[in-house]
């Protein structure tokens, strides 16, 4: 080879070093450039990431503090709902053994009820006998049997009837005799009380009746006349209308009266011991 061909080969190849020199120096800068945008661009993203997740982190925990207030409020709500309803449970627990006790306070009264009333059939029941056992005696009393067939009376049998009204001189041995108010009892279970002197004729006839004892065991026989407040007084709460007849005796108290066949009415002491006389309204035959 040739030193012109040489030297020409050398400058072409220098010249295309150069060239190339400056092909690899705008590409350099090229990819400098691509780099940067791309870091910019990666830069720009990843803020715009941040950005977002900061925004939403941001919605997230306002949406979080919300909810937690939510919460809170519901946690609130439920725990006043809650004592609330303690109390109502309460209440009610209460209303319940309330109810319990008036309950067994009912069924307490129910059986004293059941049991009062069982009494007062026993009672009813024994009433009514001795009411048939009381109409059987006045039906023997007023109406004996005689020849298989009964007898209508205005009077017991044993009693003496005058006007209207039966009279019982009970004339007792001295063991057997009565303080007034014993002998007042004595009546009633008769149904009837000492006798009440209405009239003259009445008094004529208490005082024939009015035996007396031939052995002198009998001192007098009581008749419903008394001292009351300084007064002389009937059963019925009349006074005596006619003084005469107790002879101007004093009304004291304790004083009762008692009557004799042939003697004046006789005023002593209620607690002596005496007969007596009941008197009862007769039957109309």
């Amino acid at each position: 080879m040739s030193d012109n061909e040489v030297q020409y080969a050398s400058d072409d190849f220098r010249n295309k070093r150069s060239a190339r020199g400056l092909l690899s120096d705008k590409e350099a800068k090229r990819r400098r450039l691509y780099q940067k945008l791309f870091y910019c661009f990666g830069i720009l993203y990843v803020i715009s990431v941040m950005a977002f997740i900061g925004v939403r982190v941001y919605y997230l925990n306002n949406k979080i503090s919300s909810d937690f207030k939510t919460l809170a409020q519901n946690f609130t709500s439920c725990k006043k709902k809650s004592s609330h309803l303690n109390i109502q449970v309460q209440n009610l627990t209460q209303q319940q053994n309330n109810l319990t006790a008036e309950i067994s306070q009912v069924k307490q009264n129910n059986h004293d009820l059941q049991t009062k009333i069982k009494t007062l059939r026993e009672e009813i029941k024994t009433c009514e006998d001795q009411k048939l056992s009381q109409v059987l005696q006045i039906i023997d009393e007023y109406c004996p049997k005689e020849n298989n067939g009964r007898r209508y009376s205005s009077c017991p049998k044993g009693w003496i009837h005058s006007q209207s009204s039966c009279y019982a001189v009970n004339d007792a041995v001295p063991r057997n005799q009565k303080t007034w108010e014993e002998a007042r009892e004595d009546c009633r279970r008769k149904s009837s009380d000492l006798t009440i002197v209405g009239n003259e004729e009445e008094k004529k006839f208490v005082d024939g009746t009015s035996w007396k004892d031939g052995d002198g065991l009998i001192k007098g026989f009581w008749i419903g006349l008394r001292v009351e407040g300084g007064k002389w007084k009937w059963m019925d709460g009349s006074d005596l209308t006619n003084q005469a007849w107790i002879n101007q005796q004093p009304a004291t108290d304790g004083q009762c009266v008692t009557s004799l066949q042939n003697q004046e009415w006789t005023s002593v002491s209620c607690t002596k011991r005496n007969g007596w006389i009941c008197e009862k309204k007769a039957l109309s035959v």
